[in-house]
């Protein structure tokens, strides 16, 4: 998890050069190359193949490994010391280590007789923002457990009487952490509020006849937007609209600068977009996956999903992978050629994947049966319990609020009463998570929120 490069103090090499350790990296490789030549049960759909059959590494690389450290002690000490040793520690090691350990903890929130949370980010270390079905956007404070309103943004179609609220399916925050997207009273509008004091900047407009569903900011200024219509809009938030004259706040109005159909789809459900490759990746409720080019804004092509049930989320890694969640597991997309690299298959039948997010190289996939689960890309398999490895890890979220209540429901159904997770998002530090979501039937009211720390 930690990679410190090590000088020797005294003699030639560093105190951490031992060769039994090139000897034990072999029987490692070895011992996972045998593991993956096991066939198994079910063919996998897409395999790789090593480049080399050769055990050996270069002289090279050996000497490069017997002078870096991985002891997570040395990663500290360098850094108090300030020394000049290159040193780095995965970004997904705090979350990893709490998660194996099983030291995370829930703290549900009370959010009285709001509906549904579908949405969510950290805006800092101690707020999070997040937006309900019953068109609420609110602000919790993780220090004092207080909640806040935001006041919506009013677009001329609520002027003309031409209302729709249909909930806040989105809240995205521009990579400078300056402005924050999200929907706007009418849900086939959207807002764009200033950060950190979230004073109402813009309404986007006429660009949408139907729901957003989801946004995803470009850079500072490009923002695209999704939604049920079939139509993407790209929209621009330039400098000057955040220099404001007025005592009060005051918020304007404008048109998107683009606004195209995405071909071959039904309903634009999640939109991301990924850096690496500068595509955004556009998933619709017929099976499809779009990619278009972020420069050009122009789509380039589209490719059918094995599975068109409930795909109804969609992840990027740093790398360029996608994760797309469906109803009964979540597909890894390669996405230089969106070969199915693996279905990573849910280990409890019918429970839906609701919401997903990389950390680092650990897949968090919610689930619409009211529990996390969490997939080692690098292991191939679900992260396991350090304190008993026949267990894999889960956090299992707590009831929340539904009416008519649970004991009417369990009644009616036969089943005992669990909150999808419909959103889930990590702090910067990735040692807190907050979950959020509520009932999966749509004919019920509810929700449900709790923090993981």
């Amino acid at each position: 998890m930690s990679k410190t490069r090590m000088r020797p103090v005294f003699g030639r090499t560093p105190s951490c050069s031992v060769a039994q350790r090139l000897e034990d990296r072999r029987n490692k490789i070895k011992a996972l190359k045998l593991e993956q030549s096991r066939k198994p049960d079910k063919p996998e759909d897409f395999i790789t193949y090593e480049d080399s059959d050769s055990d050996e590494e270069p002289l090279s690389v050996q000497k490069e490994i017997l002078s870096t450290s991985y002891n997570f002690v040395d990663y500290v000490r360098n850094r108090e010391v300030q020394s000049t040793k290159l040193s780095s520690v995965a970004n997904d090691y705090g979350s990893r280590h709490i998660l194996t350990h099983e030291m995370f903890r829930e703290t549900p929130i009370s959010l009285g007789n709001m509906n549904k949370v579908f949405c969510s980010q950290w805006l800092s270390d101690r707020q999070v923002v997040f937006g309900t079905k019953c068109n609420k956007l609110m602000v919790y404070d993780v220090v004092t457990n207080k909640i806040d309103q935001i006041p919506s943004l009013l677009s001329k179609r609520d002027v003309h009487g031409s209302e729709q609220q249909c909930g806040i399916h989105s809240v995205q925050i521009n990579p400078s952490r300056t402005l924050l997207a999200t929907g706007a009273r009418n849900t086939c509008d959207i807002a764009i509020y200033r950060l950190p004091t979230l004073d109402p900047v813009c309404v986007g407009e006429s660009a949408h006849r139907d729901w957003v569903f989801d946004m995803c900011w470009l850079d500072d200024e490009f923002l695209v937007s999704g939604s049920r219509d079939t139509k993407m809009a790209l929209w621009r938030i330039t400098p000057d609209m955040l220099e404001s004259t007025h005592e009060i706040p005051r918020h304007r109005h404008i048109s998107a600068i683009s606004i195209k159909d995405c071909r071959n789809s039904q309903k634009v459900r999640a939109i991301t977009f990924n850096k690496n490759y500068q595509e955004i990746a556009a998933l619709s409720l017929n099976g499809y996956i779009h990619i278009w080019n972020a420069e050009t804004f122009k789509q380039k092509l589209s490719r059918k999903l094995p599975s068109s049930q409930e795909n109804v989320c969609l992840a990027v890694q740093d790398s360029g992978l996608y994760a797309i969640g469906c109803r009964s597991y979540t597909l890894l997309l390669d996405c230089r050629t969106l070969q199915a690299v693996k279905k990573v298959s849910s280990r409890y039948s019918g429970c839906g994947i609701r919401s997903a997010s990389f950390q680092g190289d650990v897949l968090t996939v919610g689930t619409g049966l009211g529990m996390l689960m969490f997939y080692d890309l690098k292991a191939g398999k679900y992260l396991e319990s350090s304190i008993n490895s026949s267990r894999a890890v889960v956090l299992k979220a707590s009831k929340g609020f539904v009416f008519p209540d649970e004991e009417f429901i369990d009644n009616i159904q036969n089943i005992k009463y669990v909150p999808a997770i419909y959103t889930h998002c990590y702090d910067t530090s990735g040692t807190r998570l907050f979950t959020a979501g509520g009932p999966l039937p749509a004919t019920l009211t509810g929700n449900y929120a709790g923090l993981w720390q």
